[in-house]
């Protein structure tokens, strides 16, 4: 009987992991979808770019209301809203590429951010292996970043930018790694949540890898 239980038990939860990443993998593909339509009615409209009161206010503002609201239907909103403001963000760069004739940077861009997101998420998948234990290393790649991020405000090296960039894709990589081994172990239960911690970690990973790819141009 006990064993019956447990088994049943087992069912339930492989259920809900499935429904959560199934829901996650949905929404996420939803989001991306509204993001490249307001970064693409930015770029063809030339919008400003937000200054960087803008871009943290939205940035920061809009993260914390969705996940404030991720337990309710409202939530789903404040998702669009966070991720069509990135992409509108998105414009006045991709418009500055476009200008300058390198629109096959952000192609390969595109494809180098979906090369990354299928590769560590079909390993997770595949191998099903607990990535838990990249929580310590993320957090102290976290300071790290920020350190380096603000000295690359105030000292404006080219070397050091290259440098965060590689970082960041390095932490998002990390990142993508833990939060699919977090949903399929049962550790994020609200795919709300789950879809903005992946959604970000591709928002990164595509401005680094145009980061990257527009300096090897330049140079």
């Amino acid at each position: 009987m006990d064993r019956l239980v447990a088994t049943s038990t087992r069912e339930r939860s492989l259920l809900s992991t499935h429904k959560v990443l199934r829901n996650t993998y949905f929404l996420l593909s939803l989001t991306l979808g509204f993001s490249a339509v307001t970064a693409t009615a930015s770029t063809l409209l030339h919008l400003p770019a937000p200054g960087l009161i803008l871009m943290m206010a939205g940035f920061y503002g809009l993260m914390f209301l969705t996940y404030r609201l991720a337990d309710r239907p409202a939530g789903i909103l404040a998702a669009f809203a966070f991720t069509g403001f990135l992409g509108y963000s998105l414009g006045p760069l991709l418009s500055m590429l476009l200008a300058s004739g390198a629109g096959e940077i952000i192609m390969l861009a595109l494809g180098g951010t979906a090369l990354v997101f299928f590769c560590c998420s079909a390993y997770v998948l595949t191998t099903r292996k607990d990535m838990s234990f990249l929580s310590g290393m993320m957090l102290a790649g976290f300071v790290v970043l920020l350190v380096a991020v603000i000295a690359n405000l105030f000292l404006h090296i080219p070397a050091l930018s290259m440098a965060v960039s590689v970082l960041f894709i390095l932490f998002s990589s990390g990142a993508i790694l833990w939060e699919t081994s977090n949903i399929i172990h049962g550790g994020e239960t609200n795919y709300i949540r789950a879809t903005m911690g992946l959604y970000v970690s591709l928002y990164n990973i595509f401005v680094s890898l145009l980061s990257i790819l527009g300096f090897m141009r330049n140079n």
